[in-house]
């Protein structure tokens, strides 16, 4: 099993087992999908309705957790978001797994002990707004990755053989070395692999004189189908990222949303053309909008965004649910009250000027990196995400 699993089960096991061919009953957590070395997924889509959990999903995803904390041999310490009631409840249930199953869990002590931090998607609502720039995150989000596996199939002009592709770090060494970085250098790096590539390439005079000849082509030739395997499917998907970037105009779309999240000055952004033409698709208008609405004061943006949508709506035809990004972000925000202090904060660390960055589509820094950085040394505030249970850590 990939996973604990309880008594009742084994039970029923041993009572379905009448020829007793069951030798042994094994457990390997493993009960996730390990994306990367360090991302894991449950492959969960709508875990929750409302504000509140499903209560399948809450299930799954506690068990989903803790088998990755017995895979890591991890008995952490639990903090989590206190403005998030999924968050608590999370970790509420991760919590009685470990008391319940204490053996599973009795892992030598290290002296700094490992910390669970469970985290809302609330706690951010701004990042997941802005087009992203280094290479996963824009093939995630332009393309769509499912397991590391990527569709092609729309693609103008795809080969049969490349209608899918798998981008993995584990097996693909340029994917691996690029992954991280931004959309500019990785062009200059396919030009790269593309020259090494016919470097490489086997010239079509060479002649097999000899059996040594022949050894030597034989054990050279998986190497130079792989990398040209590869070489085909990184052009094929920067190629189709760059047709998508000019497409959607999302140079010029991004530029805007930087200058909503990190500027004080939202003036131009709502003046910009970006939001008033209808040439551009509607994501990227409703997904502005909604940054906007979060950044500026929305009794004085809304109207003019709305009116915005609609005309874009009404003359591209497109369905009233283009405008599903004002009602999430109007749920969350509602007109005419004062948001919660808790619910500001994070947008006031987003609002702040970043001085001295050189690049205009980079400018916002998620708050989860400076949430990192202050749980690393130590300062993360007790008053926002609490520890669950009377032990608290007060070492780095």
């Amino acid at each position: 099993f990939s996973n604990v699993i309880s008594k009742s089960d084994v039970k029923s096991l041993a009572e379905a087992d009448e020829q007793e061919v069951v030798a042994e009953v094994q457990e390997f957590y493993g009960d996730y999908i390990a994306v990367n070395p360090h991302v894991f997924s449950l492959n969960l889509l709508g875990c929750c309705q409302g504000r509140n959990w499903d209560p399948a999903q809450l299930s799954r995803t506690t068990q989903g957790l803790t088998a990755l904390l017995l895979s890591l041999k991890k008995c952490p310490m639990i903090r989590y978001q206190l403005s998030s009631e999924p968050a608590k409840r999370l970790a509420e249930c991760v919590k009685q797994v470990i008391t319940k199953e204490y053996e599973l869990f009795d892992f030598r002590r290290t002296e700094v002990p490992p910390l669970l931090l469970i985290l809302d998607r609330s706690d951010d609502a701004i990042t997941p707004l802005l087009n992203q720039w280094t290479y996963q995150a824009m093939v995630h989000e332009l393309l769509g990755i499912n397991n590391n596996r990527i569709d092609l199939s729309r693609v103008p002009g795809i080969s049969k053989d490349l209608r899918e592709v798998v981008l993995s770090a584990e097996n693909d060494e340029f994917y691996a070395n690029n992954m991280y970085l931004n959309f500019a250098e990785i062009g200059s790096n396919i030009k790269n692999l593309m020259e090494d590539f016919q470097r490489r390439k086997p010239k079509e005079q060479q002649k097999l004189e000899s059996i040594a000849d022949m050894k030597a082509f034989v054990e050279n030739y998986p190497q130079f189908k792989k990398m040209s395997g590869t070489v085909s499917k990184h052009v094929t998907v920067v190629g189709e990222l760059s047709r998508l970037v000019a497409e959607r105009n999302l140079l010029e779309v991004s530029e805007v949303e930087q200058e909503l999240a990190c500027q004080n000055d939202h003036s131009s952004a709502l003046q910009t053309r970006l939001l008033k033409t209808p040439s551009n698709l509607a994501l990227n208008t409703s997904r502005d909008g909604a940054a906007t609405i979060f950044l500026c004061n929305p009794c004085q943006c809304l109207p003019t965004l709305i009116m915005n949508n609609f005309f874009l709506i009404s003359n591209l035809n497109l369905p009233p649910s283009s405008l599903k990004p004002f009602t999430l972000v109007l749920s969350l925000q509602t007109l005419g009250k004062s948001p919660s202090p808790a619910f500001l904060e994070p947008l006031q660390v987003l609002e702040g000027c970043y001085e001295g960055v050189e690049n205009v589509y980079t400018q916002h820094q998620p708050l989860l990196q400076e949430t990192l950085d202050q749980l690393i040394k130590g300062k993360l505030k007790d008053s926002q995400y609490p520890y669950l249970g009377p032990n608290t850590l007060r070492d780095r």
